[in-house]
């Protein structure tokens, strides 16, 4: 999902309270702050040898342990008043795919991008996913899935495609 995707999401929906699903049926506790926002570019080389650049928006949710009772979630209308302080402070760019930096004690901390959404009653819930490793030189290696990278040995040192 685009940044501007995400952000219009928001205020559309403006008077939900925002959930975050980072696994079927697991949500970010109601104690969730957004504590940063990141406008990142990245620039780089896969193992085929070809650069590329591209930014993304990455945002670090974390659950406050002093709020562990927290049965209120954050409103969409107040998170969308944070990315508007964020992007009068450092604008963002409205076309970089947005990504979710989470974890808890039974969830490993991993960069997740959004999958789905959903609306229902007074909720509006953003289902996070993870994106698989890839090897980003498929046609190079002569590779056309995962399995076929596992048996060809892509990135292998000595596949020759690295």
């Amino acid at each position: 999902m685009k940044t501007h995707e995400f952000l219009a999401l928001l205020r559309q929906h403006s008077a939900k309270e925002l959930i975050f699903e980072y696994l079927p049926n697991k949500y970010a506790g109601a104690n969730y702050h957004i504590t940063e926002v990141k406008n990142t570019h990245i620039e780089a080389v896969d193992c085929g040898g070809r650069a590329d650049a591209w930014n993304e928006t990455i945002v670090q949710l974390w659950e406050s342990p002093t709020e562990k009772d927290k049965t209120r979630y954050l409103s969409a209308f107040k998170a969308s008043s944070i990315f508007n302080r964020v992007h009068s402070i450092k604008p963002m760019d409205q076309e970089a795919e947005i990504k979710f930096e989470y974890g808890n004690a039974s969830f490993h901390t991993a960069q997740l991008f959004v999958n789905d959404f959903q609306i229902t009653g007074q909720t509006l819930i953003i289902k996070l996913g993870v994106l698989p490793t890839l090897c980003k030189a498929e046609e190079i290696c002569g590779v056309t899935s995962d399995q076929e990278a596992v048996k060809a040995g892509c990135c292998n040192p000595t596949s020759g495609c690295c």
